[in-house]
């Protein structure tokens, strides 16, 4: 069996950063259906941080509709991330309204109609293919699982909204990551979070705080002023880069030097408010490492083993040739492939189609045997035909 898998395609993002919304854009990747018998959607399929859900399925729907096509007698497989967890929220509440459930397991292999309404016209638009989603993820090989990755922020020492959110719930909740070891642990923290963000969002869209914009602003900033470095990860990311400080006018540049001045303070005053442990370094190299830390500190606890473990959420592609591999082992062992995105970001690119490691358009190819491939299908487009045109 060919499966192939793609992670964090955001789709109905306000900033129209995603990409399979476009069809021109969607061509090469319904090209690469062709002989595979399965797609696996790995998690941040729609973008609910950023408004309605009605919004992100209206832009989604003409991608399920040629995915359908595309796989004709084949399989879709979706999962859920942080992004859009209400695609399985209603049967995640609904587990123990009459009896208490049994603990969530690695794989939960969910019908469209149980998970959610959403889920449900999802499938309706994929005719003819078969639709089912898994949570927080499945099985493809007995050595191969593959999950969004979302649990990582609770070990990340990167201080992202997403990890702040989740050490201010355990904080409040009384439960440290140290004692995790189960799905329902990460749950416990992570879907109060995500509840209350769609709570929000459901009926307009929602400001720069929530969405994540004000979030780039300020961390493009961090970098720029910080001298990040961009070494073997390209681009300085999303949340590192020079623009502000060359774009900026002198009051702009004085309110980065003060932001840069109080980062470290306020990353020690988070670290003695117990939401920590939190570094102050958010150079490019330090990003790439930090998330895979915390990968494979959710892939000991939840005893993966040696498996080769599949994710997204980080949206940082690899192992890429020039990676260390050993920087890609959890400390139990496990193998960790990331399958990167397919948004655009300029701040996470260079000028060299293909270069960075988060240049969208990868895939990730599991056959009957061997290790998962990466397959890099945008490579070659310029940041011009990858560019969004707002209208």
């Amino acid at each position: 069996m060919r499966t192939l898998i793609i992670s964090d395609l955001h789709l109905g993002s306000v900033t129209r950063s995603d990409l399979l919304r476009r069809a021109e854009i969607r061509a090469p990747l319904l090209a690469t259906l062709e002989g595979v018998d399965r797609l696996v959607l790995l998690g941040d399929v729609l973008e609910l941080r950023h408004g309605p859900l009605r919004d992100a399925l209206a832009a989604a729907r003409p991608f399920f509709e040629d995915v359908g096509r595309a796989l004709a007698a084949g399989e879709l497989i979706v999962s859920a991330g942080n992004h859009d967890h209400a695609l399985v929220e209603p049967w995640l509440s609904g587990r123990g309204e009459e009896l208490e459930p049994e603990p969530l397991q690695l794989e939960q292999l969910i019908e469209p109609a149980k998970a959610s309404p959403a889920m449900q016209r999802i499938a309706s638009w994929c005719s003819p293919a078969r639709v089912s989603v898994a949570y927080p993820g499945l099985w493809l090989r007995p050595d191969v699982y593959a999950c969004h990755g979302h649990y990582l922020d609770c070990h990340l020492t990167v201080p992202t909204l997403e990890r702040l959110s989740v050490g201010a719930m355990w904080r409040l909740l009384g439960r440290s990551p140290d004692s995790f070891e189960r799905v329902g642990d990460y749950e416990s923290v992570g879907a109060p979070i995500f509840a209350w963000r769609d709570a929000i969002s459901r009926d307009a869209r929602t400001g720069s705080v929530l969405n994540g914009l004000a979030t780039v602003t300020a961390w493009r900033a961090l970098g720029g002023s910080g001298g990040a470095a961009a070494g073997r990860d390209g681009a300085v990311p999303e949340m590192a880069g020079p623009l502000a400080l060359r774009r900026g006018a002198a009051g702009r540049r004085l309110r980065t030097r003060a932001l840069v001045g109080a980062f470290p303070i306020a990353v020690a005053a988070l670290n003695r408010a117990g939401i920590g442990p939190l570094r102050a370094d958010i150079s490019p190299g330090e990003l790439r490492r930090a998330g895979l830390r915390a990968m494979g500190e959710v892939a000991a606890r939840l005893d993966l083993g040696e498996a080769y473990v599949v994710f997204g959420h980080t949206h940082r592609a690899g192992p890429l040739p020039a990676d260390d591999t050993e920087e890609w082992r959890g400390r139990a062992g496990a193998r960790l492939v990331n399958a990167g995105s397919w948004t655009y970001s300029e701040i996470f690119v260079t000028s060299t189609p293909g270069e960075s490691p988060y240049w969208p358009g990868t895939c990730v190819l599991i056959e009957d045997e061997g290790p998962p491939q990466l397959l890099r299908l945008l490579q070659e487009r310029s940041q011009s035909e990858l560019r969004p045109v707002l209208v």
